[in-house]
């Protein structure tokens, strides 16, 4: 009860994870995969999985929310990223309702859905990429929190930002903030440095009036920063947070009434960010450095590195990339083997037990990116590690015994991306 409307216990015994299975055969079928990872370690692997309600999508399903204090509590909105795919509504794993494409494209000349909240209302609130076209438009979708019918846009007409992706939303600032991709029409055939030195891609914060939902603040970071997940602090009366930028791999803080001046790092691409429910741990992931990171944040302007664990990536020892110099590394580190299995790919998406004793990792980004940076995973799937936390003093261990292979499915190997809890989980809810 302490922790912010969770009901105890704390332990979640299921993980449910978004699959694309890439064999000629079975032409990209994305299901959503359970994991039992309270079974003995040896044996975890993943369940049952779940198409749409003809069975299959043919479409690559990445984005989930399951949100515990709305509606949604027991249902699942799994978004896809490509414009001729549906929105899927479940509940208690069994589909429910879908969302044509079409609806959306009429209603809010929208397309190409990210991340969505519920909201205080009821209602449930989900990011765009762009527009039915594929150009970039980011702006947000309003559904019906009970009939999932949609209800047109959130922002006023006209008003969208020029390109989306995250967003977090603060009411007692009266203030939400967006991030940045690229168009899809970018996106869609993989990443081409040459369109971030034609300005395609984001590098911009968008601060909205929460009541008067219109932009009232654009931040620049830096051409290239590339701003992807956004989290203010769980607290409902902080007024700061923190933003992960993928291409200049660091972590940005942004607050009320200041300015953040971004800090050059080498290029990690940092692609996923997350807080313990108590406010006090900062968690990233570096997918091409292949290091994840654990920085204790209980002064938030004065963020310390207590955990930094190397899980694959595109710099261990004997692979493609040399490193000459880097202030922080004695040597590459070597490739990780876990069980048998060399682990392809680097962290990506991250999960935390409601406890924050364990940190669960997948190492699939986007099937056209990691077919770009790690083909093996392409050949291998990706998988599941389980990361112990010290959450007294701070640090990060693997766990050698835990292993989710999704190359073992029977379909084929899988690309396993975003991790839920179903009830809740670090990064599903926002207090009000």
């Amino acid at each position: 009860p302490e922790l912010l409307g969770f009901r105890l216990p704390l332990g979640r015994n299921l993980q449910f994870f978004l699959c694309l299975f890439i064999s000629s055969w079975c032409q990209s079928l994305t299901v959503l995969v359970a994991a039992d990872i309270k079974l003995t370690l040896a044996q975890a692997q993943p369940g049952r999985g779940l198409g749409a309600p003809s069975g299959q999508i043919r479409e690559e399903l990445v984005l989930s929310t399951w949100e515990v204090i709305s509606s949604l509590s027991d249902s699942s909105l799994l978004l896809c990223r490509s414009r001729q795919a549906e929105s899927l509504v479940l509940t208690q794993c069994r589909p429910l309702q879908v969302i044509e494409p079409q609806e959306v494209h009429t209603k809010c000349n929208l397309g190409y859905l990210h991340t969505s909240h519920c909201l205080a209302s009821g209602e449930v609130m989900i990011s765009s990429l762009g527009d039915p076209k594929g150009n970039g438009k980011g702006g947000f979708v309003l559904l019906d929190g009970e009939t999932f019918e949609v209800k047109g846009t959130w922002e006023r007409p006209g008003g969208a930002a020029p390109m989306g992706y995250d967003f977090w939303y603060q009411p007692r600032h009266n203030v939400m903030v967006s991030t940045e991709w690229a168009p899809p029409n970018v996106l869609k055939d993989g990443f081409n440095p040459a369109d971030v030195e034609a300005g395609l891609y984001g590098s911009h914060l968008h601060v909205w009036d929460w009541q008067r939902h219109e932009i009232i603040q654009t931040l620049p970071l830096k051409d290239g920063l590339v701003p992807l997940e956004i989290r203010f602090l769980h607290d409902p009366a902080a007024d700061q947070g923190f933003v992960g930028c993928a291409l200049s791999s660091n972590i940005q803080r942004f607050f009320k009434n200041e300015a953040s001046e971004p800090t050059p790092s080498p290029p990690g691409l940092i692609t996923d960010i997350l807080l313990s429910l108590d406010d006090r741990f900062l968690y990233f992931s570096n997918w091409l450095h292949g290091d994840l990171r654990q920085y204790d944040i209980s002064d938030p302007q004065k963020p310390r590195l207590t955990g930094q664990i190397f899980l694959g990536g595109s710099i261990v020892k004997g692979g493609s990339v040399q490193v000459l110099e880097d202030q922080e590394l004695q040597c590459q580190p070597e490739p990780l083997v876990v069980k048998g299995k060399r682990v392809a790919g680097g962290p990506q998406m991250i999960q935390l037990s409601l406890d924050g004793k364990r940190l669960y990792v997948t190492t699939s980004l986007y099937s056209g990116w990691d077919k770009q940076f790690y083909p093996d995973l392409i050949r291998e799937g990706s998988v599941m590690l389980q990361i112990d936390v010290d959450t007294e003093k701070g640090g990060l261990k693997l766990n050698p015994n835990f292993l989710v292979d999704f190359g073992k499915e029977p379909l084929g190997p899988a690309l396993a991306h975003e991790l839920r809890y179903p009830g809740g989980d670090c990064s599903s809810d926002i207090w009000i």
